[in-house]
């Protein structure tokens, strides 16, 4: 058993304690920005040099790995294989996923416009095929309170939790925020996602159910709200956008406090000045080992240490910028 398998189990028996917080970092922006998605490439002085290639992202994706601090490590089928092929799993802790569908609210190439259209179902990988990598993978569904998209996007996850079943294959579920105008009051925007993931698994059984959630952090009631319905019902955030090193931290901090119990972040992690000690130092503040303001200083400690000119002043790395997370 993962690290992960172990936590989770804890988590789901109810013996949950801070330190079985579940920390995924997510590398599978290659199945949507593709490019960027790999990260800026930054010099000493953070001068941007280029994005980096498939091959340098894989070797980032390999020493956060070997750091062995994350749980789970979710990347796309086709890099995932990469990995596996070049044993950067084996003897360790970390548990592989794969990004299994990439509906059409994450296709946001350069130039793109796919993502101001209601998202659409689509999946590239075949669970068959990419199963032989890993028994766990990531399924995202958007509802936009538009019933002919959210109808078919209804039927698409269906089917894939009927093909899951019959590969014996693990999921967790990430719901999106609406990525078009709803015609929902903001204010109520949140509770009408909370009330779309428990009628969409409130039809399916135990086995069919997705191991955990993935959903934008909407605030301490909304989670709460969430989180306490439902103990069987195992809660993530994702990260979202890069923001500051203060946003990074504050996040995992306020979704541990109101009821998440996993963190999958993409960004934050990836277009960080030092990935690996961003990853220990969230560690560190979901142990509750830390404060997010004291996290900060630890960085930018981090980065001076390894010569690293940090994108922010100190300063500016320490304000909270995410509206959410402001209270």
């Amino acid at each position: 058993m993962t690290r992960y398998d172990t936590k989770l189990a804890r988590i789901k028996a109810g013996n949950y304690s801070r330190g079985d917080f579940i920390i995924a970092d997510a590398k599978d922006g290659d199945m949507g920005p593709s490019i960027r998605s790999c990260g800026p490439k930054l010099a000493k002085d953070a001068t941007f040099t280029h994005y980096r290639t498939r091959a340098e992202f894989l070797d980032q994706v390999r020493a956060v790995i070997a750091q062995d601090v994350i749980d789970i490590l979710l990347a796309s089928a086709s890099n995932l294989e990469i990995l596996n092929e070049a044993g950067a799993f084996e003897g360790g802790s970390v548990k592989s996923a794969f990004r299994a569908n990439d509906a059409t609210d994450i296709w946001v190439g350069r130039g793109a416009g796919y993502a101001k259209q209601p998202s659409r179902p689509y999946r590239t990988a075949s669970i068959e095929a990419s199963r032989r990598q890993s028994d766990l993978g990531l399924y995202s569904i958007t509802f936009n309170n538009d019933l002919d998209a959210d109808y078919h996007s209804q039927l698409a996850f269906l089917d894939f939790v009927d093909d899951a079943s019959d590969n014996d294959f693990n999921y967790f579920l990430e719901v999106f925020n609406p990525n078009v105008d709803t015609g929902i009051d903001p204010d109520l925007q949140p509770y009408y996602v909370n009330d779309c993931i428990c009628r969409t698994l409130a039809g399916l059984t135990r086995a069919q159910r997705p191991q955990f959630l993935k959903i934008a952090y909407n605030g301490p009631k909304a989670l709460d709200e969430l989180a306490s319905y439902d103990p069987d019902l195992v809660v993530g955030v994702l990260g979202g956008g890069a923001g500051t090193a203060r946003d990074t931290f504050e996040l995992i901090h306020q979704a541990e406090k109101y009821g998440a119990r996993v963190a999958l972040f993409g960004r934050k992690i990836n277009l960080a000045e030092d990935p690996l000690a961003m990853v220990k130092l969230m560690r560190a503040v979901a142990d509750g080992e830390v404060a997010p303001e004291e996290a900060v200083k630890a960085y930018h400690g981090a980065l001076s240490a390894s010569g690293q000119r940090p994108l922010r002043s100190l300063e500016d790395d320490a304000r909270i910028t995410e509206k959410v997370l402001m209270g």
